[in-house]
């Protein structure tokens, strides 16, 4: 592909509600968006950097001033371009994962619009819809809780995840079952915000049948999670910890992972996201793809990647409506539990002009 230029716009999302987890509250999506121009086509790519760099070293203008300064000229001096030479072209700048996840995406998506084949076939997707959980920030109070838990299983969850952090961890768990039964599909997600010492405060969690406790620590304490597997019977999933297909492959061997979240922003893109699958999928761990409160541009490269074979739980694929009044793409709505796959070329999806308009903040062209 010949690149004419590459398009860095910010927008602005307000979320339907503050969303809180252990590290933040966000109450809105700063958003950096990627848009690749080529001779045929133009593609989108989403980067899923914060604000803050609170859940990762990475945020957002951090991932524009890299793109700016870095990534467009390397990609721009790259000869005979396509989206597989994107990551071996970007390698010598190490880390930025999440901006190179975008690039890579506009890219894939720019060359496959153009070929007129969809990010799910590229990617070896098996299935035309995608079983749909929902993520729950931590609340003020119990019935808080269990009013937006009853709210979404009546929407049409297929499973919950809650988030975790000291001071809120059985009692919210408890509460949600003795309230939905243990029929609802259940985990929790502590963000990396206990350590080995809180074992035994963790395995309180074993009796409540959870499918799994999400990057319950450090993301550099891999061997932490494998001693913490032994401690406690409810499955390890590792999130923040895996940033590749390698880091998962050695976590696995070490026992720190009996489940992985694939998160494409954070592992530097789905091209990567699908070798994570694999090797996973080589050793019989199941994964399931995490979510971002990304637009329509991100979510449709997410479901597109949870229809693979190995994607066997719910992922955190909700539909638009879960965070945003108005999606920047036409709306992805729950139906049955299930979110489509798209089946257009590319991501399958665009945004609508008037939205992005309203939405946008700041504009840069960068002609090639």
């Amino acid at each position: 592909m010949k690149l004419e230029g590459i398009e860095l716009r910010r927008v602005s999302m307000p979320l339907v509600s503050p969303f809180r987890t252990s590290f933040g509250t966000e109450t809105a999506r700063d958003i950096l968006l990627v848009r690749v121009v080529t001779g045929a086509a133009e593609g989108w790519g989403e980067c899923v950097a914060m604000t803050d760099p609170r859940y990762s070293s990475e945020y957002t203008e951090a991932a524009a001033d890299v793109l700016r300064r870095y990534l467009i000229p390397r990609l721009a001096a790259t000869p005979r371009l396509d989206a597989y030479a994107v990551g071996p072209a970007l390698a010598p700048f190490r880390g930025h994962r999440m901006a190179k996840a975008a690039l890579e995406t506009a890219v894939l998506d720019a060359e496959l619009r153009a070929q007129g084949r969809s990010f799910a076939r590229e990617l070896g997707a098996v299935h035309d819809r995608v079983p749909c959980g929902v993520s729950v920030g931590i609340m003020s109070s119990l019935r808080e809780l269990l009013d937006a838990v009853g709210g979404y299983l009546a929407e049409g969850y297929l499973r919950i995840k809650l988030k975790i952090e000291p001071g809120w961890d059985v009692a919210p768990v408890r509460a949600v079952r003795e309230r939905f039964g243990d029929d609802v599909l259940l985990q929790v997600d502590a963000n990396a915000a206990y350590t080995v010492a809180d074992a035994r405060q963790l395995a309180r969690l074993d009796p409540f049948g959870l499918l799994l406790i999400e990057q319950p620590l450090d993301e550099e304490d891999i061997l932490g999670h494998a001693e913490l597997a032994r401690l406690i019977t409810t499955p390890v999933c590792l999130d923040e910890s895996i940033t590749s297909a390698r880091t998962a492959a050695a976590a696995i061997r070490l026992g720190a992972a009996a489940i992985v979240n694939v998160k494409p922003g954070r592992v530097g893109g789905y091209l990567e996201a699908r070798r994570i699958h694999d090797v996973c999928a080589a050793h019989g761990v199941p994964v399931w793809c995490g979510g971002m409160l990304e637009t329509g541009l991100g979510r449709a490269a997410n479901v597109a990647l949870a229809a693979l074979p190995g994607f066997t739980l719910p992922g955190d694929t909700s539909a638009s409506g879960r965070y945003f009044h108005t999606d920047l793409t036409e709306p992805f709505v729950l139906r049955d539990g299930h979110l489509a796959v798209p089946t257009g070329p590319g991501l399958g999806v665009e945004p609508v002009p008037e939205i992005l308009r309203a939405a946008t903040t700041a504009t840069e062209w960068i002609a090639l």
